[in-house]
């Protein structure tokens, strides 16, 4: 498949990517590389990790990275509740030592989280490693044998190697540098908020049965609001809640209904800040130069 092949594939899921973008993924998916989107919130990074699972027919497994996430949540931890059932058993069974240890350090004690997951599965899955710039530096250690080698080393057990090779999918949104290490191992794309050309195209496919004239006053007054000064700019996902709330009420103008048009805000502002900040005076203004 090339990599236009896979842009058109991605836009029959309803995903408009650009060509950057859709020849990363190629180069990541031909060298079986994992590939890490870096980008602001809201311009498809997550949306990514599920197309391509659909399009490939595969499990998305996915690790919503964290302050503070450890390898006990993230790849793998004991069952501890069962272990001290099992001691119990055999200790009134008259069993005791290292054939105990053996036996509750045993798969059949192992509780694989998303990363041991993705590596045992026979078909390969799509790893999505969500906001890894929220992890704390000590967690990237753990996912440089990873997505170095496609194994885990586990003390008990040994190294568990990957049954097959998964498609991982890394997204960050800028909270703090990534280390040298982890970029090295990855194929890097940023994303962007799409221009008005692309992203009344992700309208359409999210949305064909909008009229046009609607489609391209949503369009640009979505994009207008971004030049304002805002706490949170909105993302592609809130201007399709956008475009749903309006067309839900059967607004075909923008500029029909004011009051209608500042109570469907609700859908693109989500401080109290920015609620503020766009005031009616200035959602007819942009609504107006969208017309």
């Amino acid at each position: 498949m090339s990599w236009q092949d896979l842009q058109l594939s991605m836009s029959d899921q309803g995903y408009v990517a650009g060509d950057d973008l859709a020849m990363a993924l190629h180069i990541a998916l031909s060298l079986g590389r994992p590939l890490l989107l870096e980008g602001a919130a809201g311009v498809g990074k997550t949306e990514v990790a599920r197309v391509l699972a659909d399009m490939r027919g595969t499990n998305l497994i996915r690790l919503q990275c964290y302050e503070g996430l450890d390898a006990s949540h993230a790849i793998y931890e004991w069952n501890y509740q069962r272990q001290l059932l099992a001691i119990r058993a055999s200790a009134e069974g008259g069993t005791t030592g290292r054939a105990v240890e053996d036996r509750i350090f045993s798969e059949e004690f192992l509780l694989e989280r998303p990363l041991l997951q993705a590596l045992r599965k026979d078909t390969p899955p799509v790893l999505l490693i969500d906001e890894i710039d929220r992890a704390d530096e000590e967690f990237e250690a753990y996912l440089l044998e990873i997505l170095s080698e496609f194994q885990i080393t586990v003390p008990e057990l040994g190294t568990i190697k990957a049954r097959s090779i998964p498609m991982v999918i890394l997204t960050a949104n800028g909270t703090r540098d990534l280390s040298d290490a982890l970029r090295r191992r990855c194929l890097y794309a940023h994303v962007d908020y799409p221009d008005r050309e692309t992203e009344m195209a992700i309208l359409r496919a999210r949305c064909p049965e909008i009229e046009t004239q609607l489609g391209q006053q949503i369009v640009g007054f979505v994009q207008s609001l971004r030049g304002e000064e805002l706490e949170k700019t909105p993302g592609i996902a809130e201007m399709l809640d956008f475009a749903a709330a309006l067309m839900g009420l059967g607004i075909a103008d923008l500029t029909e209904n004011p009051a209608v048009l500042q109570a469907t805000l609700t859908t693109l502002l989500k401080t109290r800040t920015d609620r503020d900040n766009i005031a009616p005076e200035v959602a007819q203004r942009l609504a107006g130069q969208a017309a």
